[in-house]
């Protein structure tokens, strides 16, 4: 049997739809605290957007609002169209969006073969082409001579790859990835890079929430930046680095 391969997303698009995702005006409140503020962006297939931010600016809520582990307080989320706001997490993943999280939440007891095939299994019931897509995810993001190593044994670098190759064995359409690059040196956070590259080139989108500049710049289409829960920039990474605004939330007034 020829292996199974890393699958290209099926994007539907078509008339009267040109994004992949849409975010409207969407508001998350935690009490009297507002941790995103009517923030608006799309995101068009195979394209890399940068989400960055100060500290607590808010990204990862609006990832977990995007992904359904948060249902918004006020706005509305669009997959291809349609309206997902609010939807589970479960159905955003058949639905196309894959996440990883901040911090690496892998089955550490688990091999990293059997990491992968848990998520396969969501797309393919037989057990032996999950198992055959798995391998493809793990060769995809070259980890193949790891697979048979638990998770919690791997590196860090190795082990965010291993997130990076399960949500990429739910085929989706649309990949979250928050703080890929963190914890890693400067060569890691190139092969990191790369591999975001990559992914784009099978026809995957990707909105990458990163700290680590020197990674996300020179492969973004486009950045958006937060600050306080809201959108305060959008554009290149050359016009984000020379926005005023953004100058003064990383580096303060002068």
């Amino acid at each position: 049997m020829a292996r199974a391969a890393i699958r290209a997303p099926n994007y539907r698009g078509g008339k009267g739809v040109s994004e992949l995702l849409e975010v409207r005006a969407l508001s998350k409140r935690f009490g009297g605290l507002l941790a995103n503020q009517e923030i608006s962006f799309a995101i068009s297939a195979a394209e890399i957007v940068g989400l960055i931010g100060p500290n607590g600016a808010g990204k990862t809520t609006l990832f977990n609002c995007i992904a359904g582990f948060y249902p918004p307080s006020d706005g509305s989320v669009f997959l291809e169209g349609a309206e997902v706001t609010g939807a589970r997490p479960e159905k955003m993943a058949r639905l196309g969006v894959a996440r990883t999280f901040q911090l690496v939440r892998t089955f550490a007891t688990m091999t990293a073969l059997e990491n992968i095939t848990v998520a396969t299994l969501m797309r393919e019931k037989q057990l032996s082409m999950a198992r055959e897509r798995a391998n493809a995810a793990l060769e995809f993001c070259g980890l193949s001579a790891r697979a048979a190593i638990p998770a919690g044994s791997l590196t860090v670098a190795e082990q965010r790859r291993l997130e990076v190759a399960r949500a990429l064995g739910l085929e989706p359409k649309l990949l979250l990835l928050d703080e890929v690059m963190a914890g890693l040196n400067p060569a890691e956070v190139q092969e990191a890079a790369a591999l975001v590259q990559k992914i784009r080139a099978r026809g995957i989108a990707c909105l990458i929430v990163e700290h680590v500049m020197e990674g996300i710049m020179p492969i973004a289409n486009r950045v958006i930046v937060l600050d306080y829960g809201k959108k305060i920039a959008e554009g290149s990474p050359d016009e984000v680095r020379r926005d005023p605004g953004v100058i003064a939330a990383y580096l303060g007034e002068a």
